[in-house]
């Protein structure tokens, strides 16, 4: 590969990015990487739920898996935020911060999404340490601790009764009126689950492990764990700016082979699904490097 070409750009190098990567290094494949090196999981002290590497820091999940690409000799990095695109007449453009533009003939999204935290002191200080988005990826290691539920209706309601689960000392937080229906009202007060409609100060911590919430009436109540669902946006506009199709709720549109509505484009990982877990990551990333090989193929065998 010479410094400016290659088969296919991958923008993002967490886990579907380097999963995405070591297909097409296996497929003999000239793969560019740009990352900037900022995942969305590095304050995660361990990654749980993915065979093998079950309680090990993201770090070290992501290092040995860079280590294990860096041997296919055909798979280049590049460290960098991607901030430019441009279809061309065989394939995309891609520019980043430097200045400095790469072309490809397919591209491959892994860009993830970023987080938005509502306005409450200490929740980031907390985001993924003790308030937790996933019971798969957290909840074992907080089991039967006292552990709330942030949010309100429908989400509030059915993850109230997914955690209990894990725990039996739980309450319902909806920082403000609630918006529950009678009926999941009664529900949750049937299995002694509290609701507290009391607006949310603080959140009292220690590193990151939750002591206690500090409500805006000065009244507190301690607290080991909070579960919550934060809006987000997409870490990226590059999909968007290529004319990839967003759902509803915001993530990159693909079909069962991880291909987008733009011909050539494929996304994987966080920035596609729900399922934010690394081995989703993973199996995505894999499934859009297998798939955009054969279509490299398949092409070109005329």
């Amino acid at each position: 590969m010479d410094n400016k070409n290659c088969d296919v750009i991958i923008i993002g190098g967490s886990y579907a990015g380097l999963a995405a990567a070591m297909a097409l290094g296996r497929a003999l494949r000239q793969v560019l990487i740009i990352d900037d090196g900022e995942p969305c999981n590095q304050q995660t002290p361990h990654s749980h739920n993915f065979l093998t590497q079950d309680g090990k820091t993201p770090k070290e999940i992501a290092t040995l898996a860079k280590r294990q690409v860096e041997a296919y000799g055909t798979v280049m990095f590049f460290n960098g935020r991607a901030t430019v695109g441009a279809k061309t007449k065989n394939g995309f453009n891609i520019e980043v911060m430097s200045g400095e533009t790469f072309h490809a003939g397919k591209l491959i999204f892994a860009t993830g999404i970023s987080d938005m935290q509502p306005g409450i002191e200490g929740f980031s200080a907390c985001w993924g340490i003790s308030v937790l988005h996933c019971p798969y990826c957290h909840g074992y290691e907080v089991r039967d601790q006292k552990t709330g539920i942030l949010g309100n209706g429908d989400y509030g309601f059915e993850f109230s009764v997914l955690i209990s689960n894990w725990t039996k000392d739980l309450t319902l937080f909806t920082n403000g009126k609630p918006t529950l229906t009678s009926e999941q009202t009664a529900m949750l007060e049937r299995h002694d689950i509290s609701i507290i409609e009391a607006p949310i100060q603080k959140l009292e911590h220690n590193r990151g492990y939750l002591k206690s919430i500090l409500f805006k009436d000065d009244t507190t109540m301690p607290i080991s764990a909070i579960y919550t669902r934060t809006d987000f946006q997409q870490n990226c506009n590059l999909p968007t700016t290529f004319g990839c199709e967003l759902d509803e709720e915001g993530y990159i549109v693909v079909d069962h082979l991880q291909k987008t509505n733009v011909p050539g484009i494929f996304a994987c990982g966080d920035s596609t699904n729900r399922m934010r877990t690394v081995a989703n990551a993973v199996a995505t990333g894999t499934t859009a490097g297998m798939i955009l090989n054969k279509e490299f193929v398949f092409e070109n065998f005329k």
